[in-house]
């Protein structure tokens, strides 16, 4: 089961996911949006999964910093465009377990159990 952890390498929540993952054991990749870019499959497939409310990080600066039209009316289709604009709108992290499912966000006790079951 490949492990891949989606975000940006800079921003505090990503540290803390990978240094729990090193400090487990947890063999991963690690794809940093600012290098990567987001890929729309993926964005559809988190929204599918999390629905995009979750998965767009509304509390970020980069949302907040939005026009209040681009802001206006988002669905689905609008957040995944808006993500792929902006990555940095894209909750984080991102641990997709490779086995179809995904956590968003970054809490030890989450990972211990996604990892474990």
């Amino acid at each position: 089961m490949a492990i891949t952890l989606f975000g940006i390498k800079a921003c505090d929540t990503m540290k803390k996911a990978r240094v729990w993952l090193d400090e487990n054991g947890v063999a991963y990749d690690f794809h940093d949006y600012k290098v990567k870019g987001a890929d729309k499959a993926e964005l559809e497939k988190w929204v599918a999964e999390h629905g995009w409310e979750k998965v767009l990080n509304k509390a970020g600066t980069t949302f907040r910093k939005l026009p209040d039209e681009a802001k206006a009316d988002i669905d689905a289709t609008k957040a995944i465009a808006l993500m792929m604009e902006q990555p940095s709108m894209i909750k984080r992290p991102v641990l997709d377990m490779g086995n179809g499912k995904t956590v968003l966000g970054f809490k030890p006790e989450i990972y211990q159990a996604a990892l474990k079951g």
